[in-house]
């Protein structure tokens, strides 16, 4: 039993000290192919999230990709069809631009502060790293 508490107090404590590595930074996002259509014809899908969550030094390269047949707009920058797009954050902050693949027309982007080593680290960790979600991953 005590072998097994000492186990335990060193996974939590290598959870709340070890660095986070990913094998990518990058969090895609595509519009799907036939996505203005399906708008022009009444249908107000909702194809991307209205708001992406973002983490410094973690997973903090927004990467847009257009799947449809039509150029779609994200912020100032055309994206033609099947082009992607890049977007890396350097500052945790709160980003709003303009996406026609929206029907609001908007996207917000929060990027949040990477986790301290600590609690804050151990809390990510458990937060991400799940039974349901980590079968996703």
């Amino acid at each position: 039993m005590l072998a097994l508490v000492g186990v335990a107090a060193a996974a939590a404590a290598w959870a709340a000290l070890a660095p986070i590595t990913v094998a990518s930074r990058d969090e895609l996002f595509a519009i799907p192919q036939g996505t203005w259509a399906r708008r022009m014809s009444g249908d107000k899908v909702e194809i991307l999230p209205r708001e992406v969550r973002l983490t410094l030094g973690i997973k903090d390269v927004l990467v847009m990709k257009n799947d449809d047949d039509v150029p779609q707009l994200f912020s100032a920058v055309l994206l033609m069809p099947g082009q992607s797009f890049r977007l890396p954050f350097e500052t945790a902050s709160t980003y709003q631009f303009a996406c026609s693949a929206h029907a609001s027309g908007q996207m917000t982007v929060n990027v949040a502060p990477a986790p301290e080593a600590g609690w804050q680290r151990l809390a990510w960790r458990l937060h991400h790293v799940t039974p349901a979600k980590a079968g996703a991953r």
